[in-house]
């Protein structure tokens, strides 16, 4: 990155060395517990170890309770509910790019969508590998790689965190703790079904630990087997919701075909129809060839199976230095169902039908450009992607601490991580074994094929022919190496000043390796791949690189009147990519706190997020959108849809999916950011049990990688034309979109502002302590600059809108609950809440507005104190509330990243400690 804005944060980060004197660390609120109680610990945020947890930056600790209550069988499924998460990858439906993938989006900032890259996330402290499984590998990790048996706690920093953990810490840190030592028997067993008896899950957790005179053992195995809803069993997904204006394929068929009929329109096969005579055609029409195609998928919520395995051991090689080892493997299966292939045979593609064809009732050639044949082959069956990954990691590492030169602790690690996976693809087709089971004969007898029929029924034999079942393989890897130490410098009246320094060797892999097949060159058929799968290049590439960090903790005032304490923070990172060079960040944060009650607090961070092997080297590979193309009909005399036809409709050419690709972009610069937050927290002595927390903050993301929403391209090439439309490539005689072309590049800016506020309560009374929880997110802007071709700037304020597929921005989420224990009972209620937004102007859905929504959820608990056995049955979504209507989401109905479409779903758990 040799810009000016490096010139501006390699001064920044000399200014902060030479303050190094008068810095601290950047300290994080963790909103439960009382400090004073507190062991020495390091909090997310920092590596500076202390007691004080309650300071500088805003931490949610979701704690074993928290896991308990929330009943998750995913780590995904438990932060995606958190109100500070935006539209996040997850296992609901077919319609969008998960394939399996769960991630983390904080505040909505995920460079595409429902994507985590902006997001670090950590286990222990120390990264994870990055995801694999879909169409080519990942830039994010995925959460469904990290299994629930093993979690302790989860830390979730919404705050900057470049200049402690380097880059991808812009929109914050998750960090997951595993469990630590043991001593005994563990076993957890939920089991759940929504009440439509469909999307039932089965979970089952065992861990053993024994802890022996200079170490200890930590064994772990988990599993997690959820089946699929389908979307034809839920009212709001059995179709679209949007009406449709004109004919969709279907299986009977739309005909074009030169000499029987005259008509501008396609025509329509009468079933059981036979002869020679155009009598046997009619022109397509509403409501009468009215069909259902469930184009985007029939699974409204996805199956996925996981079974992880880990292991742990800790000894002391002497009294202050500790050995650790793990070692952890993840299989994950998932799945997703579609419709059969929606088959397109064109003359202009090289297609033709000879007059003497087996199945050829016309006694005439059908070939050239007025030869169209649109059908849904059924019998060649619903079309599944299978995705298997497997995750292994391994681990080893040094602790220590010494009384030389003060009390010091350091820490040496290393870990070896990989993502294999392979997505198989079934029931695609291949044209070029369809071109040559439709003529002509002696071409087809040469080369063995079965002939097709399709004006009649395609038989099994027909089906199995022309049928092609793809398998291609991606991959990620990481190797991590780092040193740490921490401690205190000297005294100041205040306190102790301490610091941490460190450093850090990454490597980060990745490879793609597309099915030949799909990849080869068609033989038999022009302007087509060789199949229906979706064509990619091959993707191979790998960077590495080095870097080291000092943070430090200054206490500047302590015990002086209307001043408890004040402390200043700062920390500084230096980091050297193989990819663009060189990059610094800071961070420095105040704390003030004027009496035991009260503290307010402040942080200033710079960040970074380097260019992804995705983003640098993936090949280019097709895709299909959604989008409407505001050119449909002709465009009204926009600019950009000038000799587009009258007739044209894009629901004629793959029932409205749009033809696209996507590529990476090697001229790429890292984004950088700038984040500011200020706050406090509150808590009373007059009322023990209570506390208040709120923090506003604004991240700006400069050169942000990303790259425009199709619906984004498609409206600035009909509304403004020239350059704009050199995404979008056309048929010039039908209009129909033939490419979308969808590139990453450093050309935008983003600024997201909001407000987060916690209000917890816990109190006795009579019957039982009672603990209260009000948690909320309030948007107050999320605004893309978008710089035009003629050098003005497109603002693009997204807060309170939904209008745009699977990207919604409420202005308010949040949930509060409510939970009571008395003696061996327990129970609690929980609601969640998403706000009203703006979608499509006066659609037919909803008439322009996403309602709000609320779901609740129930849970009540005994435990067997002398067993240790306790039993649990809950219920989620109680009052059976489905997702509000979308017409931005058709034809799914509703936002599968940012809603839960399972409706009622009750389960029961027991768990046994031995």
């Amino acid at each position: 990155m040799r810009s000016r804005r490096t010139a501006r944060l390699l001064a920044g980060s000399s200014l902060a060395l030479l303050s190094v004197l008068l810095a601290s660390p950047s300290q994080v609120l963790a909103q439960s517990g009382d400090a004073d109680q507190l062991d020495e610990i390091v909090v997310t945020g920092s590596r500076i170890v202390r007691r004080d947890a309650l300071s500088v930056g805003p931490l949610t600790t979701i704690t074993a309770e928290d896991i308990l209550n929330a009943a998750p069988v995913s780590v995904g499924q438990l932060l995606q509910d958190l109100p500070g998460a935006g539209v996040s990858l997850n296992s609901n439906g077919t319609q969008g790019t998960s394939f399996g993938v769960s991630a983390i989006n904080l505040r909505n900032l995920g460079s595409v969508e429902g994507s985590g890259n902006r997001v670090l996330v950590l286990v222990d402290g120390h990264r994870w590998v990055n995801a694999a499984g879909g169409r080519g590998f990942r830039d994010f990790v995925d959460l469904n790689t990290i299994p629930m048996g093993i979690v302790e706690t989860i830390e979730v920093l919404k705050d900057g965190a470049s200049a402690i953990y380097g880059a991808d810490a812009i929109a914050g840190v998750v960090n997951v703790i595993t469990r630590k030592k043991l001593d005994g028997f563990e076993a957890k067993l939920q089991s759940g079904i929504t009440t439509e008896g469909d999307g039932r899950s089965i979970s089952g957790e065992v861990n053993y630990g024994h802890s022996f005179d200079n170490g200890s053992i930590l064994l772990s195995a988990s599993y997690v087997d959820t089946t699929k809803i389908l979307t034809e069993d839920r009212a709001l997904t059995r179709r679209a919701l949007t009406p449709l204006t004109a004919p969709p394929t279907s299986p009977r068929g739309l005909y074009q075909l030169n000499g029987i009929s005259t008509a501008a329109a396609p025509l329509t096969r009468i079933p059981g129809a036979s002869g020679t005579s155009a009598a046997d055609f009619r022109t397509a029409r509403l409501p009468d060839d009215d069909y259902n195609t469930l184009v985007q998928g029939k699974y409204a919520g996805g199956p996925s199976e996981r079974a992880g395995l880990f292991g742990r051991v800790t000894t002391d090689l002497s009294d202050d230095i500790e050995f650790k080892a793990e070692l952890l493997y993840n299989r994950r299966e998932s799945a997703q169902l579609f419709s059969p292939f929606l088959l397109d045979v064109r003359g202009s593609n090289g297609f033709s039908i000879g007059a003497d064809h087996p199945f050829n009732p016309y006694d005439r050639a059908f070939s050239g450009s007025a030869f169209r044949i649109q059908i849904v082959p059924e019998t060649v069956g619903d079309r599944n992607n299978i995705q298997t990954v497997d995750t292994f990691r391994s681990t080893v590492g040094l602790e220590g601490k010494t009384e030389l030169m003060g009390n010091w602790r350091w820490d040496a690690f290393f870990s070896y991580s990989k993502n294999d996976a392979v997505f198989k693809q079934f029931n695609q087709i291949s044209y070029d074994k369809l071109a040559l089971a439709l003529g002509p004969n002696d071409r087809c007898r040469a080369n063995g094929c079965v002939p097709v029929d399709l004006f009649g029924v395609m038989t099994p034999a027909m089906a199995d022919y022309i049928r092609y079942n793809s398998r291609d393989e991606n991959g990620t890897g990481q190797y991590d190496a780092t040193f740490n130490v921490s401690g205190a410098l000297f005294d100041l009246p205040a306190g102790e000043v301490g610091v941490a320094a460190g450093v850090e060797y990454r490597k980060e892999t990745a490879y793609d390796r597309p099915d030949r097949g799909v990849n080869a060159t068609p033989v038999y058929v022009t302007g087509l791949a060789a199949t229906s799968a979706p064509t990619r290049e091959p993707t191979n590439g790998s960077y590495d690189l080095r870097e080291a960090y000092m943070e430090l903790n200054l206490p500047l005032l302590a015990d002086l009147p209307a001043v408890q304490s004040l402390d200043l923070s700062a920390a500084v990172r230096y980091s050297d990519y193989s990819t663009f060079g060189s990059a610094s960040t800071t961070k420095f944060g105040l704390s003030y706190r004027p009496y035991d009650d009260l503290l307010v607090r402040g942080t200033f961070s710079e960040g970074f997020r380097a260019p992804s092997i995705l983003e640098y080297y993936q090949g280019t590979r097709e895709t299909q959108f959604q989008g409407t193309d505001p050119c449909n009909g002709g465009g009204a005399g926009r600019a950009g849809c000038a000799g587009v036809p009258t007739a044209y409709t894009q629901t004629r050419y793959g029932n409205g999916l749009l033809k696209g690709t996507i590529g990476g972009n090697t001229d790429l610069d890292p984004e950088t950011a700038d984040t500011w937050s200020a706050g406090f927290s509150y808590t009373p002595t007059w009322a023990d049990g209570l506390s208040l927390t709120s923090d506003w903050y604004s991240i700006t993301v400069d050169d942000a990688i990303a790259s425009q929403t199709p619906q984004q391209i498609l409206n600035n090439c009909a509304n403004l034309g020239g350059p704009y439309c050199d995404l979008v490539r056309r048929d010039a005689a039908t209009g129909e979109i033939l490419n979308l072309r969808q590139v990453v590049q450093n050309f935008s800016r983003i600024k997201v502002e909001g407000v987060d506020a916690t209000l917890r309560y816990g109190f006795d009374t009579e019957i039982g302590h009672f603990t209260a929880l009000l948690d909320a997110a309030r948007l107050i802007h999320f605004i893309n600059y978008v710089p035009q071709a003629d050098g003005s700037v497109l603002k693009d304020e997204r807060t309170g809108k939904s209008d745009t597929p699977r990207s919604s921005y409420p202005r308010w989420k949040g949930q509060a609950s409510l939970r009571w224990s008395s003696g061996a009972w327990d129970a609690g209620w929980k609601t969640r809440y998403i706000g009203d937004m703006a979608d499509i102007p006066n659609n037919a859905v909803n008439g322009g507005r996403v309602k709000e929504v609320f779901m609740h959820d129930l849970q009540l608990g005994y435990t067997l104190e002398e067993s240790g056995t306790s039993f649990t049955l809950g219920v989620d979504n109680v009052f059976d509330r489905m997702p509000p209507a979308s017409a931005a989401n058709n034809p799914i109905n509703f936002d599968i990243y940012s809603y839960d479409v399972r409706g009622t779903y009750a389960y029961a758990r027991i768990m046994v400690k031995m």
